[in-house]
């Protein structure tokens, strides 16, 4: 088995992977690749220590004909990998840092590949009731599903991992789970998923 270490500079070219899932910074997101296009992705990002763009669905399918991805996305790292067999890799990858699309192209093997801006972040005015709520739910959570779901160490007092860690997690529908990655603010992010808790209870 293969440990990758982050790269430390991140291009701003890079293949991507529609799924239907919403990506975070921070997420463990496992995959089995077996597609040729993303069989030969793969192969690329390990040699060179490089990541790809995870994008949400907008129209189309995983798998066959080259879906259309939401122009907001996140980029993944592989951190471990492995071949069980010949044209199959599984993979372990973490979110790094949400990004926009710029221009795209659709290659002859059906891989996408973009120019993308990664996008900055920011703490906005965090209010102490909802880091406490989303903080108590999602702490809950975890020790329902064990900690092994996440990357450590489990930043509880951190409100950017708390909300994203609470957005991965929730019964939210797709679009809603896309709306809170697009959000560049920690405390909108938070006071958005404080509302959701709040009509649920």
């Amino acid at each position: 088995m293969f440990r990758a270490r982050p790269a430390t500079e991140m291009t701003l070219s890079i293949p991507i992977f529609p799924l239907n899932t919403v990506l975070y910074p921070g997420s463990l997101l496992p995959l089995k690749i077996f597609e040729q296009r993303y069989l030969d992705m793969t192969r690329d990002c390990v040699r060179d220590s490089t990541p790809f763009g995870v994008c949400r669905i907008r129209e189309g399918q995983e798998v066959g004909l080259p879906a259309v991805p939401e122009q907001i996305g996140c980029t993944a790292l592989i951190t471990e990998w492995e071949m069980p067999h010949l044209g199959v890799f599984h993979l372990w990858t973490q979110g790094q840092q949400p990004f926009r699309i710029l221009r795209q192209v659709t290659l002859p093997d059906g891989l996408i590949r973009a120019d993308i801006e990664l996008l900055a972040e920011t703490a906005g005015e965090l209010r102490a009731e909802s880091l406490a709520l989303c903080r108590r739910v999602l702490e809950q959570i975890v020790e329902k599903v064990g900690p092994d779901y996440f990357f450590p160490p489990l930043a509880y007092d951190d409100p950017r991992w708390t909300g994203y860690r609470l957005a991965e997690v929730l019964p939210l529908e797709p679009q809603d789970k896309q709306r809170l990655l697009e959000l560049r603010d920690d405390s909108e992010r938070l006071e958005r998923l404080r509302a959701y808790l709040q009509q649920a209870a």
